[in-house]
């Protein structure tokens, strides 16, 4: 059986590591790329053979495009590549910001995004692939002085320009947009709101659709 191969940003927890998992369950390769190399591998070899631990800086275009090129030889190609590394902010709003802490966030939240997509863009071009960005509700609604908010509209805007370049060649991109996930993300537990299983869910719905579809954004908000 010939095997798609995804590539994930952000893999060692929450959404990317459920992603993965989501995903060799039905019956994808997986190149886990995070900065965590002891994580990587421990789930690496979890989910066996299908997956391969490709450790690595979201910040740094250099190191996603040599990592998605080894996942590329590895498995033989990249089918879809899945922009997930992202930062949240200690302090909200502009006036009791950090723009130390900013900077840091948009390097993460919006470079790190453009990085996975140019570097991704050759193998997807190969494959009529299929690109996929986490964005959030958030990035949809005016949230008082929010520059995280605002980190994900670029997501949105970005993923919608991207989805009409890549339509030129058949290709897809989704913006997956949560609302409030229970992931490491948050410095408390969050068990009453969503769970990283239910937004992988919601990217193997957009990867597994059919060819002729392309499942542009999809909202997922906690029913409590």
């Amino acid at each position: 059986m010939d095997r798609k191969t995804l590539f994930i940003t952000g893999a060692s927890t929450g959404i990317g590591e459920a992603t993965a998992r989501a995903a060799v369950k039905q019956g994808w390769n997986v190149g886990l790329f995070a900065r965590s190399k002891d994580k990587l591998e421990s789930l690496a070899s979890d989910l066996g053979d299908q997956a391969l631990a490709l450790p690595g800086d979201a910040t740094e275009f250099r190191e996603q495009k040599e990592a998605l090129n080894t996942l590329a030889d590895h498995f033989g190609a990249v089918d879809a590549a899945y922009a997930n590394a992202g930062t949240g902010l200690s302090a909200s709003g502009t006036e009791d910001g950090d723009p130390d802490e900013w900077q840091k966030m948009v390097h993460i939240n919006i470079l790190g995004v453009l990085w996975t997509t140019k570097a991704a863009m050759p193998h997807l071009r190969k494959s009529t692939g299929h690109l996929v960005m986490t964005g959030s509700a958030a990035g949809r609604v005016h949230i008082s002085g929010s520059v995280y908010g605002a980190s994900k509209w670029f997501v949105h805007g970005y993923g919608g320009n991207i989805a009409q370049e890549m339509r030129e060649w058949g290709g897809r991109c989704t913006v997956i947009a949560p609302g409030m996930v229970d992931t490491p993300f948050f410095d408390e537990a969050k068990p009453d709101k969503l769970h990283p299983e239910d937004i992988a869910r919601s990217v193997m719905f957009a990867l597994e659709a059919d060819p002729r579809a392309n499942v542009q954004e999809v909202f997922v908000m906690p029913t409590n």
